[in-house]
């Protein structure tokens, strides 16, 4: 991937609803260019379009990432089981002891303990750890400044 392409990807992380007009001021890359780079990357480079939200504002006090590590032999089942609980914001297949981290979203903490002994009951858990997160200090910031795609290209060389 070129270094244009890089700073069109920062900006888009940096603000994803800004319009390619503005992209293309800011890069001096043509506007024809930036939408074909974009339909190319869509499902490719970029996954998802999404809106960072804070939950607390909306009455979803608690946020947990919770590790969990499960009988081999249940892990497609309790994945399957993760995959379909709306308090599941994100779900991730993990090492070091445990098999899955769970980004859990809660009106409160006795939601997730409810959530937690729920899950228990149905699955045998091996070990399991809680963080509450109690502060987003940094969040979805990575390669989202395009100043930044200068270093990182000097970092990888």
């Amino acid at each position: 991937m070129d270094k244009k392409d890089m700073v069109f990807l920062a900006h888009l992380r940096n603000n994803a609803r800004e319009t390619l007009t503005f992209i293309s001021r800011k890069t001096g890359i043509p506007i024809s260019t930036l939408y074909d780079r974009l339909k190319a990357q869509e499902h490719d480079i970029i996954t998802k379009h999404t809106a960072l939200i804070d939950f607390s504002k909306l009455g979803y006090m608690c946020k947990a990432n919770i590790t969990i590590k499960v009988n081999i032999e249940d892990r497609d089942t309790v994945k399957d089981y993760l995959l379909c609980q709306n308090n599941v914001n994100s779900l991730f297949k993990i090492n070091n002891g445990y098999d899955f981290l769970i980004e859990g979203i809660f009106k409160h903490v006795k939601d997730m303990e409810d959530f937690m002994e729920k899950f228990e009951k149905k699955f045998k858990v091996l070990d399991k750890s809680v963080y509450y997160i109690i502060e987003d200090v940094k969040r979805e910031a990575f390669m989202s400044d395009p100043e930044v795609v200068n270093i990182l290209q000097k970092q990888d060389s």
